[in-house]
């Protein structure tokens, strides 16, 4: 059991770089953008929202606030990955950009743990699902899966109200 002040792997730049990574891995030799990446990261996540496989977390009511924060974490979770020689940002016309380094694939298939295991299907499933889907396209995908997500929430939230 781990103390208040010890770092929790969950919902940190740890857990977002290594989803970044598999992502990234999955879709090589695309660079990403982290408007992408973010994108991307949610349909990982939450792949059974978009008609994937069994989403790789459980879906909780409280979910609705990770797109405000997602784009934070996973760029933290960028840097994190770049400091250990797994990612590369290049600068091109449009911004920055992430790539997969060469060690990168040897270091996702060492994970060899359940999570892992779903983690890298969801992955190769989400860019091959969305390869040739226009970011802006993927966006409203994923906020389309949020809006319908959210208004069944209320529903069920006002059905169980005493009001």
């Amino acid at each position: 059991m781990s103390s208040p002040n010890s770092p929790s792997p969950f919902n940190s730049p740890l857990e977002t770089g290594v989803r970044s990574l598999a992502i990234l891995v999955a879709g090589f030799p695309t660079a990403f953008d982290l408007q992408r990446l973010v994108e991307m990261d949610y349909l990982v996540v939450h792949s059974g929202d978009a008609d994937g496989p069994e989403s790789l977390h459980v879906p909780l009511p409280l979910r609705a606030g990770e797109l405000l924060v997602r784009r934070g974490l996973i760029e933290k979770g960028l840097i994190l990955m770049m400091s250990r020689g797994l990612i590369q940002r290049t600068l091109g016309d449009d911004g920055f950009s992430y790539v997969a380094c060469e060690t990168a694939a040897p270091f996702i298939s060492s994970l060899t743990s359940e999570y892992s295991r779903r983690l890298i299907l969801r992955a190769e499933w989400a860019f091959s699902r969305f390869e040739n889907v226009p970011t802006e396209e993927v966006r409203r995908i994923t906020h389309r899966i949020f809006e319908r997500w959210s208004s069944q929430f209320q529903s069920t939230h006002r059905a169980g109200s005493d009001q």
